[in-house]
């Protein structure tokens, strides 16, 4: 851990919170992941090592504590303290959208991060009780090319294993579409119309893709530095 050798309290909050993956972690915290498994899917390249010491570092400073569950899978769980690092996550997050966002290069899009906030947002209510949504991403290999959302009375999981169920809705892009939709870059009325998208499915759900499809809650964060480097 980094030590800055100052009493200042922003320098302290520094040396726990400025650690290398250690926000990101708090990220996926916060957004509810709490299994070791979650957290290193919605983390893409961290290190088993490295993820591991900075739990033990969290826990030392006491913003996490782990939790025996079913199974005996344990749990990562944020304490109060760590709860009360969530506005500080959204500000972060809403500052990076507006003025330093990703141009989107190809090694930063990761479909186990996209899927997996997918699954944190769709919105199961504007479904049955069993469903299932069929993603194929066109430009990804084959054992990441296809995934399913499968919704079971108000739960809801993502696996790219096939669940043996036909899918109620099927959804075909690319991973570059699929999250510059998600990040508000794009429409998914626009994508349709510049055939960048494919969907079959029932009209009904077809009309309402924005009532189930819940974007990241960073995606109408307005892009001030955008608007800058046009006025100038």
């Amino acid at each position: 851990m980094v030590k800055y050798g100052q009493f200042c309290p922003v320098a302290k909050a520094a040396e726990i919170v400025g650690e290398r993956w250690t926000l990101l972690i708090l990220r996926e915290l916060l957004s509810g992941s709490t299994r070791y498994a979650d957290l290193q899917r919605g983390l893409g390249r961290i290190s088993p090592s490295v993820l591991s010491q900075r739990l033990t570092s969290l826990g030392d400073a006491g913003l996490v504590v782990k939790r025996a569950a079913e199974r005996g899978t344990p749990e990562y769980l944020l304490t109060e303290c760590g709860r009360e690092l969530m506005p500080l996550v959204q500000m972060v997050g809403t500052w990076g959208q507006r003025w330093v966002r990703s141009k989107m290069p190809r090694h930063e899009l990761d479909v186990d991060l996209l899927t997996l906030d997918m699954q944190r947002n769709i919105n199961p209510a504007s479904f049955p009780d069993h469903a299932v949504l069929h993603l194929r991403f066109t430009d990804l290999p084959v054992r990441l090319k296809r995934w399913w959302i499968l919704i079971h009375k108000g739960e809801v999981d993502v696996c790219n294993d096939h669940p043996g169920r036909k899918p109620l809705l099927e959804i075909e892009t690319t991973l570059r579409t699929m999250t510059e939709i998600w990040m508000g870059d794009i429409t998914f009325e626009t994508a349709l119309e510049q055939e960048l998208l494919r969907y079959e499915g029932p009209a009904e759900y077809r009309r309402k893709a924005r009532q189930w499809l819940r974007l990241s809650a960073l995606a109408g964060v307005n892009r001030e530095a955008e608007e800058a480097s046009e006025e100038a």
